[in-house]
């Protein structure tokens, strides 16, 4: 498959997708007020939109649809933001933070968080319903794909079994699989919709569904890495959530999950080369987000944030 030329970089990118999230935040009847600042809340808050840069960036380089991948993108974004507060609940990880503010049932009450989560999926599904720029199977298939993505053997599952698995004495397997579940399903689904939008025949598909499964696992272990080491001031949300859960981290240490990252993230640029050949414009976004200087400059951010935390207490 032909790849096109360079297009928008992706913080042009970044741009777009929250300026469209802006636009796309679900309609609310009169006198709703309170439910419509939730869900900006939770749409609109700081983040990477990682997925629907990904989701565009695939899209284009295949020839595909820019219009179709960013709403694509967007729906997969609105579906990560309601699975954010349905996570922080009390019931879930009883979170305080997300991206540097009170968690939305903090914020706004559990009730509102709770129907806020419900509006924004519905909307992500819908979107993807009425999706421009490409023919009905295109968007069945798209539906379908958030949904497999999202329920009891994707996200819901893999949240389950994060939240029920005893603590201790799980396999480092099953600890893997949860982590592809919770993080790699919705990472998965944002590339597969970027390779409809674009027609991809099968065997790219497949390539990048591979790429999709090596980065959220990656992502995941990268995750656990600063749930134990770094401060709430560097990831903007709570930190030390996971010392009662089995992580990786926990199994192994941090330097043979630092290896497993490079693994993982070595796997990945084969998969996508497969596609793009190498140097793509995605592959370059990779290596910002997950290469190993990208993970040195958090962890020294990290370390500065404690420091002056520490600092501070002691005042």
């Amino acid at each position: 498959m032909t790849v096109q030329p360079d297009g928008p970089g992706p913080d042009h990118l970044l741009a777009q997708v929250n300026q469209r999230l802006s636009e796309l935040v679900p309609a609310t009847l009169p006198g709703h007020e309170a439910l419509d600042r939730a869900m900006r809340d939770s749409m609109l808050g700081p983040g990477k939109r990682l997925r629907p840069i990904v989701a565009v960036m695939i899209a284009t380089e295949l020839g595909g649809s820019a219009a179709a991948a960013l709403d694509a993108g967007c729906a997969v974004e609105m579906a990560h933001a309601a699975s954010l507060v349905l996570d922080d609940l009390p019931c879930m990880d009883d979170a305080v933070l997300r991206r540097g503010q009170p968690a939305l049932h903090r914020a706004h009450g559990e009730d509102v968080a709770l129907l806020a989560s419900i509006g924004l999926l519905s909307e992500a599904y819908a979107l993807l319903a009425r999706l421009r720029d490409v023919d009905p199977r295109q968007r069945g298939e798209c539906v379908a794909v958030l949904a497999e993505a999202v329920g009891s053997l994707g996200l819901v599952a893999g949240q389950f079994q994060d939240l029920r698995s005893p603590a201790g004495g799980r396999p480092l397997s099953e600890v893997s699989q949860t982590n592809g579940l919770k993080t790699g399903s919705l990472f998965r689904a944002a590339v597969e919709l970027g390779a409809i939008a674009a027609r991809a025949d099968g065997t790219s598909r497949e390539s990048l569904r591979r790429f999709a499964d090596e980065i959220g696992l990656a992502f995941q272990l990268l995750d656990d890495l600063l749930d134990g080491a770094a401060s709430p001031l560097v990831t903007g949300k709570d930190v030390g959530k996971d010392h009662n859960k089995s992580t990786i981290v926990s199994m192994i240490g941090p330097a043979q999950v630092e290896r497993r990252i490079d693994r993982h993230f070595e796997a990945a640029h084969r998969h996508l080369d497969a596609v793009f050949g190498p140097g793509s414009r995605l592959g370059a976004v990779m290596d910002e987000t997950f290469g190993r200087p990208a993970r040195r400059e958090t962890a020294e951010r990290a370390v500065t944030a404690r420091a002056l935390e520490q600092e501070a207490g002691a005042r």
